[in-house]
């Protein structure tokens, strides 16, 4: 059972994955290449997005594995020959509880380690490319805002890296906004920036006071455009970016220097650790409600609903003891009770399974006695 939890997890793992990554991936594609970053770059980030996508669906995977494996074992009636063997409930969860602690090491691997360095790496380079100028600004036949104020249009781009008929307005000053214009431009790297060398151009000073323009003809022209890109230093004190070593010495400390509440911090330790106990249970929610249903010849879809309806409650009250714990940090045993609800659940659902003559004596109540008039 446990190589058939596995290559099943295997499957939906990378099916999820893909779903979600593919949509990740299109909407950083039309961003990074409308940027003019060449491939390679795309690649990179959404290579980096790739851990925090498969921390998401860890726990789905495993759930969905684990209903699967049921599912068709009842189907083959070979869970009931398996059970007329002598294996009971108790026994068939072993491989079931081992399967779910693979799953939450690899989840332990992710949150703790994989995650929060792909999430800072990838914000190192996304610091990167937004002061790469040149990629900014070298993309033909299209104008482009580099920032706030600025236009930029090149109407080619030759092999030699010779610009052709350059536009730049510059209207950051509201009242004195410029326009060069010039058939020829460089980009130049100095060290001190970048600079925009302009050939045989035209610049145009629209001042408001008075409504006078003012133009200039000039045979080379220096614009340093090292000023369009922000040089502040990049803030990588982010809670998410925090070692869980650190925030368990020192969650305080940890608390000042990303300049965030101890809620948040909280609450970002100790979701790392639920998110791998979350892997255990849906695999345990998912094979304990499919197990209490048994042989039937109409299948175990209702069991399968069943399971999927407590999987949903589950999340929906992860979801909402964030909120408390984020307000008041000494509230973080809060975010274990989708863990204990989960773990209750599965116990009520296996001692079902064990004892199922309870099960069926609390049906017998609830159906209606039907009555008659004896001659």
């Amino acid at each position: 059972m446990l190589s058939q939890f596995m290559v099943l997890f295997g499957f939906f793992a990378l099916v999820l994955v893909s779903i979600f990554w593919i949509n990740k991936a299109v909407r950083m594609f039309d961003r990074l290449i409308g940027d003019g970053q060449p491939a390679w770059v795309f690649l990179e980030f959404t290579a980096l997005t790739l851990p925090g996508v498969i921390g998401v669906v860890l726990p789905i995977a495993a759930f969905a594995a684990a209903v699967y494996v049921v599912h068709r074992l009842s189907a083959e009636s070979e869970l009931t020959v398996m059970q007329a063997m002598g294996y009971s409930p108790l026994r068939l969860i072993r491989p079931v509880l081992v399967f779910g602690v693979i799953i939450a090491l690899m989840m332990s691997i992710l949150a703790h380690v994989l995650i929060p360095n792909s999430l800072s790496q990838l914000r190192l380079r996304q610091d990167e490319v937004s002061r790469n100028i040149s990629a900014k600004l070298l993309t033909e036949g299209e104008f482009l805002h580099p920032a706030p104020g600025i236009t930029f249009y090149i109407r080619e781009i030759t092999p030699e890296g010779e610009l052709r008929d350059v536009f730049l307005s510059d209207r950051r000053d509201p009242e004195s906004a410029v326009t060069y214009t010039s058939s020829r431009a460089y980009l130049v790297q100095e060290a001190g920036g970048t600079r925009l060398v302009m050939v045989a151009g035209l610049a145009q000073n629209i001042r408001r006071a008075g409504n006078r323009l003012f133009t200039t003809h000039f045979d080379d022209f220096s614009y340093d455009i090292s000023a369009l890109v922000s040089n502040d230093a990049i803030n990588l004190n982010k809670v998410a970016f925090a070692s869980t070593l650190d925030m368990l010495r020192a969650p305080e400390a940890v608390a000042e220097r990303t300049g965030t509440e101890m809620g948040l911090v909280m609450s970002e330790l100790h979701g790392r650790l639920t998110d791998a106990l979350m892997c255990i249970v849906a695999a345990l929610v998912g094979f304990c409600t499919l197990l209490v249903g048994g042989y039937s010849r109409f299948g175990v879809w209702r069991q399968v609903l069943t399971a999927f309806g407590l999987l949903v409650t589950i999340k929906i009250v992860e979801s909402a003891v964030v909120a408390p714990v984020l307000v008041n940090a000494a509230l973080w045993p809060l975010l274990y009770l989708p863990i204990l609800l989960g773990g209750t659940v599965s116990i009520g659902m296996l001692g079902l399974a064990v004892y199922p003559g309870v099960l069926r004596r609390l049906t017998g109540r609830m159906r209606p006695r039907a009555t008659g008039a004896g001659a």
